[in-house]
C-alpha cells in the first residue's frame, strides 16, 4: 500500500470481514457498494466476502478483473480459479490479463484458465510458454497446456524442455497428456538431463500406469 494511502477504519474493516462469515440483512447492498469503493483494500475485502457468499454477478467479476489496482485484480483471478462454474464470457477478461505487465497477474490468469480448461487460450498460452520473460509464467503456461492436452500446445511443451530446470520439470509432467514418437524421443533425452529432478520426473512418469 502506498505510504500516502489512508487505511480503512477498524470498524469498516471489521464489518467487511464479518460480512463474509456472519451475514446480516443489509450486507448485500453494503458489499455491492464496497466493491466499487475508492479504497482498494475495501474492494478486496468486499470481493472476498462476496465470493464466499456467492453474491458476485457477471458485472462484479468484470469490474474486479479490470480493476485499476493490481492487488484487486490478483485477488479476483485467484478466487475465480477455484470456482466451479464461471460464465464463459467472463473468461474473456481473464484471457486479457495474459498481457498484463505484472507477472503475478499473468501467472494467476494462466492458472485460472488452466483450471477452467479454457481451450480458447491455447495459442496465447503456447506463446507465453515460449516467450514470456518471467520463468514463473513460462512454467505456469506449460502446466496449463498440459492440463488442456490440446495438440496445439504440444510444440511449446516440447520446446520447454530446453528451458530452465523448473520449466523443464513442469514440461515432463505436462507431456503425460500428449502422445507420439516426438514425445517419446523427448522423454528419452530428458531421462539424461543434467538436472536430477528432471530425470526423476521422467522416471516417475515412466512408472505411472497407463
Amino acid at each position: 500500500m502506498p505510504a500516502n494511502e489512508p487505511t480503512l477504519s477498524p470498524d469498516l474493516e471489521e464489518r467487511l470481514l464479518r460480512a463474509g462469515f456472519l451475514p446480516e440483512t443489509d450486507d448485500e447492498v453494503f458489499l455491492s457498494q464496497s466493491l466499487r469503493a475508492p479504497h482498494p483494500r475495501q474492494r478486496i475485502l468486499a470481493l472476498r466476502a462476496s465470493n464466499r457468499r456467492a453474491l458476485l454477478t457477471r458485472e462484479d467479476w468484470v469490474a474486479v478483473l479490470t480493476d485499476p489496482d493490481v492487488d484487486v485484480r490478483r485477488d479476483a483471478l485467484s478466487l475465480l480459479a477455484y470456482l466451479d462454474d464461471v460464465e464463459r464470457d467472463v473468461l474473456v477478461f481473464v484471457r486479457e490479463s495474459l498481457d498484463d505487465p505484472d507477472a503475478l497477474i499473468v501467472d494467476a490468469a494462466i492458472f485460472a484458465l488452466g483450471e477452467h480448461l479454457d481451450v480458447e487460450s491455447v495459442d496465447h498460452l503456447a506463446r507465453l510458454a515460449r516467450e514470456h520473460e518471467d520463468a514463473r509464467c513460462r512454467e505456469s503456461a506449460v502446466a496449463a497446456l498440459g492440463a488442456l492436452g490440446d495438440d496445439r500446445g504440444r510444440a511449446a511443451v516440447l520446446a520447454a524442455l530446453e528451458d530452465k530446470p523448473p520449466v523443464r520439470r513442469r514440461a515432463i509432467v505436462a507431456l503425460a497428456n500428449f502422445e507420439g514418437p516426438d514425445v517419446e524421443a523427448a522423454l528419452a533425452l530428458a531421462a539424461e538431463d543434467r538436472d536430477w529432478q528432471v530425470r526423476a520426473a521422467v522416471d516417475q512418469l515412466n512408472k505411472e500406469p497407463d
